[in-house]
């Protein structure tokens, strides 16, 4: 087993709307895992449909074995990527003009009868992760593999840089421990117990933060501890039907 630590710096503001708070739109400051391993490893390892349509189009596929883009090839190839921490981060937040629609707001034209003032009445703010923000992660894989220093993330597709190291020196445990890197509950072991934790809120499977769990697990050099066995969808019966 190998485990990559990847440390993730900011070249353009990161945008998706964890929150939406009337016409604010607010980005949680943790990145979440599975949104980074379609960034990582698509088309390499998970396949890109040319295109969907109809009910699929609209559809979540991230552990769907019926669908072709599924989180579950990595699975098959024995990769896993955990939640990306927050390490330096700041936000920037920016105003835009939303669509013209019914269900939303009655278009007024500018300076015209009706209008108050002079902008659109459809509009929305983006609270966004900004230039400069520093996050690290951890990839655990089976055997060595290729990954790309450069990566697309969020709305917008920002541009993030990768910066690898390979941890040669860690030491499997087993017992109660507190991780204090962010985990994804729905890919733990079965084996694992999840005792304490603190909840981060965020589509499309919320997250969870300074975690205590009980049994096995890695011990990296510095004292970071991870659960071993994670796999997409490995507490879900999702995979099993």
């Amino acid at each position: 087993m190998i485990i990559h630590e990847c440390n993730l710096t900011l070249h353009d503001n990161v945008f998706f709307a964890t929150r939406e708070m009337g016409i604010l739109y607010e980005t949680e400051k943790y990145l979440h895992n599975w949104a980074l391993s379609f960034a990582l490893f698509e088309t390499e390892y998970i396949p890109r449909p040319y295109r969907l349509k109809g009910a699929l189009a609209q559809k979540p596929s991230y552990l769907d074995a019926t669908q072709e883009q599924n989180l579950l090839h990595l699975n098959q190839a024995g990769i896993y990527v955990f939640p990306a921490l927050p390490l330096v981060w700041s936000y920037q937040v920016n105003t835009f003009k939303a669509a013209q629609v019914n269900y939303y707001g009655k278009s007024v034209q500018f300076g015209g009868e009706g209008a108050k003032r002079n902008y659109p009445i459809n509009y929305g703010r983006a609270k966004e992760l900004a230039v400069g923000s520093r996050y690290k992660t951890y990839i655990v894989t089976r055997e060595a593999i290729k990954i790309p220093r450069w990566i697309r993330l969020g709305k917008w597709s920002a541009k993030i840089r990768v910066e690898v190291t390979v941890i040669a020196d860690f030491k499997e445990r087993s017992g109660t421990y507190i991780s204090k890197h962010p985990l994804n509950p729905l890919d733990l072991p079965t084996s694992s117990r999840l005792l304490l934790y603190n909840r981060i809120v965020m589509p499309p499977v919320s997250l969870v933060s300074k975690a205590q769990l009980s049994g096995d697990y890695w011990e990296l050099p510095d004292k970071t501890c991870l659960p071993v066995g994670v796999s997409y969808g490995a507490s879900s019966a999702v995979i099993t039907s």
